[in-house]
Parts: C-alpha cells; sequence; structure tokens
C-alpha cells in the first residue's frame, strides 16, 4: 500500500513518441517507486507512450487536440484535485501551468521544465508562437517555485533569456537510464540488417558477420540534421561495407528518402520510422551518431552509452560536450560538417572506446539519482517515500 503524502502533477501536451515525453515517464515511474502520490495530467492521452504509464500513477486525460486548448481542463483539474506541485515540461506546456494555476487560484506551487535550447527552438521555429516563446519566458517563468534545465548548457541559455538571476534556473539532467534498459537492450531487433547473416564469421562459435550498421534516432525534422549524417555516411561508405539505420518519424522523411536515393544508397541506408524499443537496435550497433544542430540533453547519446556502443556527435548546444566529458567519451565535430563527421565516424570505427567507460558515464543519468533530485528541489522529500 503507498504511504499517504503531497500529491505531485505532472503535466504534457500528448503522449507522443517524442524525447521529452519518454523522459518524464521514465521520472513518472521513479516518482511512483519513491511513493510519491502521482498523476499524470495530458491534453491528449494518445500517442505510443501510453503504454509506459507506470501502474500507480493516475493518467488525467483532458481530452485537448492542442496544448493551448487544454488551459480550461486543467484549470478545473487543479480546482478539483489541488496538488501540491504541478511539474510541467516543454515550453508550451509550461506556460499554460503557469497559466493555469493563476486561474484557478490554488496554492499548488508550479515548477516548469525547460527541455531544449530555447533561442535555438526561437530561431528556428516555423510560428509566431515559436518565436515569441523567450519573451513569454522572461515574463513568466519567474513565477515558478522552480525552473529546471535539463543541462547546464540550456541553463547558461534560459539565464540570459529571461534575465533572472543564476540560482533561478536548476540543472536536473533527465532520467535517462532505467532499470529496463537492460532488458530491452537484449530483445532482438525486427529489422533484417541485425538478422545473423549469410556468410560465416571468421572466428569459430561466433554468430555469421553482417555489415556494420550506423545508428542513429530522432524525430525526422532539422533539428537533428540527418541529412549532414547521410552525406557524411556516402563519403564514408565509398570504402567501407557499412549501413545507417535512422530511427524516428517526421515531416522530413519525404526531403531524407529523396537525398538517399540521389546519392545512390537505396540499399544501404534505412528510415524504418519511429521503434518504441530502441535500445535493441543501440546493442548491436558499431556505432551510435548524433548529428543534432541543437538539443537540450539528447537522450538517445545516454541511452547508446548506457548499451556501451561507442558514439560520435555534434557539438551542438546543448548537452554533447557535458555527456562526453568535453569529448574524452567520444568526439565532438562541428554542426553541418559532413566531412568532420565521416572522419570522426572512421576513427571511432577503427579505435572504439570501452564499453565499461561508456556505462559508467551513462549511470549518471540514471532514474535514481535524478529522481531524489527532483524530490528535493519540489520540496517533497528525500526520495524514500517520506512527505515533505
Amino acid at each position: 500500500m503507498r504511504r499517504r503524502g503531497p500529491r505531485l502533477a505532472i503535466f504534457l501536451p500528448s503522449l507522443a513518441g517524442g524525447g521529452a515525453e519518454r523522459m518524464m515517464l521514465n521520472l513518472a515511474q521513479g516518482l511512483v517507486a519513491s511513493g510519491i502520490e502521482l498523476d499524470l495530467v495530458v491534453g491528449s492521452a494518445a500517442g505510443p507512450y501510453r503504454d509506459l504509464v507506470p501502474a500507480g500513477c493516475d493518467l488525467v486525460d483532458l481530452g485537448a487536440g492542442r496544448v493551448l486548448t487544454a488551459l480550461p481542463g486543467l484549470v478545473r483539474y487543479l480546482r478539483r484535485r489541488r496538488p501540491t506541485v504541478l511539474l510541467a515540461a516543454m515550453d508550451h506546456a509550461n506556460l499554460i501551468a503557469l497559466w493555469a494555476r493563476r486561474l484557478a487560484r490554488v496554492p499548488t506551487r508550479v515548477a516548469v521544465s525547460v527541455r531544449s535550447t530555447l533561442s535555438q527552438e526561437a530561431r528556428h521555429a516555423s510560428s509566431l508562437a515559436g518565436r515569441v516563446l523567450p519573451r513569454l519566458a522572461r515574463v513568466f517563468y519567474p513565477q515558478a517555485c522552480a525552473v529546471i534545465a535539463v543541462s547546464q548548457g540550456v541553463a547558461d541559455d534560459l539565464t540570459r533569456l529571461i534575465g533572472a538571476g543564476r540560482a533561478r534556473v536548476l540543472v536536473i539532467p533527465n532520467p535517462v537510464v532505467t532499470s529496463e534498459l537492460a532488458a530491452q537492450a537484449a530483445e532482438r531487433p525486427d529489422h533484417a540488417w541485425f538478422q545473423p547473416g549469410l556468410s560465416p564469421a571468421p572466428d569459430a562459435g561466433l554468430e555469421p558477420a553482417r555489415a556494420p550498421v550506423i545508428l542513429a534516432a530522432g524525430r525526422l525534422t532539422p533539428q537533428k540534421d540527418f541529412p549532414t549524417l547521410i552525406r557524411a555516411f556516402a563519403a564514408l561508405a565509398e570504402g567501407r561495407d557499412l549501413r545507417l539505420l535512422i530511427l524516428g518519424e517526421g515531416p522530413q522523411r519525404p526531403a531524407l528518402e529523396s537525398l538517399i536515393r540521389d546519392l545512390g544508397l537505396g540499399e544501404r541506408v534505412a528510415l524504418p520510422g519511429f521503434r518504441a524499443n530502441p535500445f535493441a537496435y543501440m546493442a548491436r550497433a558499431r556505432l551510435f551518431v548524433l548529428s543534432s544542430a541543437w538539443e537540450g540533453l539528447p537522450g538517445v547519446l545516454i541511452q547508446a552509452m548506457a548499451c556501451g556502443t561507442p558514439v560520435v556527435s555534434t557539438d551542438c548546444p546543448s548537452g554533447p560536450r557535458e555527456v562526453l566529458d568535453g569529448g574524452r567519451l567520444g568526439p565532438l565535430v562541428a554542426v553541418g560538417d559532413a566531412a568532420a563527421l565521416a572522419a570522426a565516424i572512421a576513427r571511432t570505427l577503427d579505435r572504439p572506446p570501452a564499453a565499461a567507460l561508456l556505462r559508467a558515464r551513462a549511470a549518471d543519468y540514471g532514474v535514481v539519482p535524478v529522481t531524489r533530485r527532483y524530490l528535493e528541489v519540489l520540496g517533497l522529500g528525500d526520495g524514500s517515500g517520506g512527505g515533505s
């Protein structure tokens, strides 16, 4: 039986298959395990991550198609349920949470979590709403009981944008590594490139060899800059028998498929779509590559390291430099430089780092230590199931 105590609510726009949603569900898992009474409040409960909502967490579906239209439902929820703290994630949801608390006139404290480099998000936004986010953050984020950034780079960027004192922006990394990751990594991927090959392995007793697979994962959007990765792979694959697999779905699929055809890579590059368990692919890939133009804290990079897989990343703002200890655990290359990315991939294929070093670093982003830090910052106990 769960202990009675303070109630925490997490507010998300939806359960779509994005990195922010996955990280908050990991946090929800840690919070429930710590004994916190938890509501997961979503604008819409539709999405591939619905099955990942942990048992013991109350799912509240506001039935809103867009995050802005979730405002009336969130106000009603706050008046009815009156959680001790409401933790919002993603910038539009952060603003809606702050507005809802004000309209509801309840004593609930609101904490906001900033998942990406806001200045970059605004600079690349296609809508007016996205471009004005920094101005709205400057006005409303100081009203939060805590402003939480997922990396030091995100915190520094946010501090410049909102003009708050540095102490007001706290850094808590994402809870990337779960207790189930190892078991999920042990599952067999469903892609043909990870099935046993047709030619015998050179060493007796080993599984038949196949061409090494380079893996990437993320939404097919300009932020992830997969065109640079595909061009780097094209240059690299001229002298090597390699494959490139990019997991994810998004609006850039037609453009990426066209680029793959133009480069004559149709047999060597695949876009199989979203996969709920990318860890099975990470564990069997020869190398994982993050080609992003910007990030907050790239969870897929950390997950690949937790699987013991070597990584190469762009030195984008922000997160990779922090995760990779300035390049000690994997090469960092300039954003958009296909030649440098190809060279870094080649070096890492030839001289991969020890898997134990990568796993040890990834453990810093485990659910347990991150959950403990959230409970401390939100004033909800020490993570052992106690109250405030």
